[in-house]
């Protein structure tokens, strides 16, 4: 009876159930596609970045060049493009150090403190800015920094104006407008990446025990002792999950510093106007791979911390 049901079944069914009762076997069966899609297409395009940025490119011709050289990487070291490194990374550095201090207040009150619906609705207001569109968010700043926005209406309206103006001379960090200066892109980085920060750090908090807590202030610690000396320390490793999104994002956008900032390039659009308007495709793999290089460092030191503990 049961060989007339395997016939009935038919040839695929014995497989699959010659599959299913071997485990090792159905879990390399199941694992494969995925790691064919890691390690062929996510892997094999970043080889291919990565080989494309010892070509070179032919000043007179156009032509990429397919000979190994070092000619583009030296290139990349050029004064210029050293700059456009710099102004990325100390912008992504003051993004992720603002958004920590802006986030943790926020995740602590709402791990500690909120209950109920006052923590739901925490999760609504921080996932909310997540389900609106990035380009709306992005024109939406574009508007209020600009000089006819909210925000120069407001100082006009405080007779607080020339303040503003003060502020936009200032060298390196002034501009036309705020909508165009180095801190109206910093602005806007801090307010679409802030959620990033926010929940794996309110993640780290709560898993801060009570005893813990209840421990150092039966030692005697004060409210500030326990945070700095117990609550912190335990919390870090979640700010250091946070940053890796907060600084990796920012390393990697070319949209805000395009809509929102002066005319510096950043990493995303060294990249973008080297493979588009310049056609130096090489060039740009080059500029491609520094903050893959970058992050790599930067993930090494945050494993170290036990920041993945915290994801």
């Amino acid at each position: 009876m049961m060989s007339d049901l395997a016939l009935r079944r038919g040839p695929l069914s014995s497989l699959l159930d010659a599959i299913y009762r071997r485990p090792r076997l159905f879990l390399a069966v199941l694992l494969t596609p995925p790691l064919l899609w890691l390690g062929v297409v996510y892997l094999g395009s970043l080889f291919a970045l990565l080989a494309q940025s010892f070509f070179s490119l032919d000043d007179f011709s156009g032509v990429i060049v397919r000979e190994f050289t070092l000619s583009t990487w030296v290139q990349l070291m050029a004064p210029a493009n050293l700059d456009v490194i710099i102004r990325t990374v100390s912008m992504s550095a003051l993004v992720t150090i603002a958004d920590a201090i802006m986030a943790f207040p926020i995740a602590y009150y709402a791990a500690r403190y909120a209950r109920g619906p006052m923590k739901a609705a925490f999760y609504l207001l921080v996932m909310m800015p997540l389900w609106s569109s990035y380009l709306v968010k992005v024109y939406a700043w574009k508007l209020i920094l600009a000089r006819e926005g909210i925000y120069t209406w407001v100082l006009d309206k405080l007779g607080i104006e020339a303040l503003l103006d003060w502020y936009l001379s200032l060298p390196v960090i002034g501009g036309p407008s705020l909508s165009a200066s180095y801190t109206g892109t910093f602005i806007v980085f801090c307010y679409v990446w802030l959620p990033y920060m926010i929940l794996p750090v309110q993640a780290a908090l709560e898993r801060v025990p009570n005893n813990l807590i209840e421990a150092s202030a039966d030692l005697g610690a004060s409210p500030g002792a326990t945070f700095r000396h117990v609550i912190l320390p335990l919390a870090f490793p979640g700010v250091v999950a946070g940053s890796i999104f907060t600084f990796s994002l920012t390393l990697g956008d070319y949209i805000i510093p395009q809509i929102v900032g002066g005319s510096q390039y950043y990493l995303g659009q060294a990249v973008y106007a080297q493979q588009g308007t310049a056609g130096n495709i090489p060039l740009a793999a080059a500029f491609s791979v520094v903050p893959i290089l970058i992050m790599g460092v930067y993930l090494t030191f945050a494993r170290k911390l036990g920041a993945f503990d915290a994801l």
